[in-house]
């Protein structure tokens, strides 16, 4: 099955929207990791620092930040491909969302590393915020795993013989 142009296109241009806000937010986190790194917040040209070392580490912060880079490309680049996956237009729009919920749930999961202690998100155990994160990365990842699953199903089945 293909896509009508005009639905495939509005679902396109969601993805570009999506894409640059989150990678809006990776900026964003990119200042933190900025600050994190200098051990004070200065904003140039406003005179004057606040001496205030950000919690978490540079590993914490680099991902933050990255994550939020990668995720907006990563909704471009499928916003690119869209046309040549052979989906429905209703699937097209469930690996759409899929995709948008997975590109903005771990860039604030990896934020929740950077900014409160063991909180990770790797397993599932208190604090609160690590709760937080094990649940925002387990949807994120497991949206985008079943995504990239029927994108591949779809593509590589074998045609229908007549």
């Amino acid at each position: 099955m293909t896509t009508e142009p005009t639905d495939l296109s509005a679902i396109r241009t969601r993805l570009i929207g999506h894409g640059a806000l989150v990678l809006l937010v990776g900026f964003v986190f990119g200042f933190g990791y900025l600050f994190f790194l200098l051990g004070r917040i200065e904003l140039w040209p406003i005179p004057g620092a606040i001496p205030q070392q950000l919690p978490g580490t540079i590993k914490a912060w680099r991902m933050a930040h990255l994550e939020g880079i990668l995720n907006g490309l990563f909704l471009w680049l499928f916003a690119a491909i869209l046309p040549q996956i052979p989906v429905s237009t209703a699937y097209a729009r469930r690996i759409t969302t899929a995709f948008i919920a997975m590109a903005w749930l771990l860039p604030f999961a990896s934020i929740l590393d950077a900014l409160f202690p063991d909180s990770r998100g790797l397993a599932f155990h208190a604090p609160f915020t690590n709760y937080l994160a094990f649940f925002m990365f387990y949807v994120g990842i497991v949206w985008s795993m079943w995504a990239v699953g029927l994108i591949a199903w779809s593509c590589l089945r074998p045609a229908p013989r007549e």
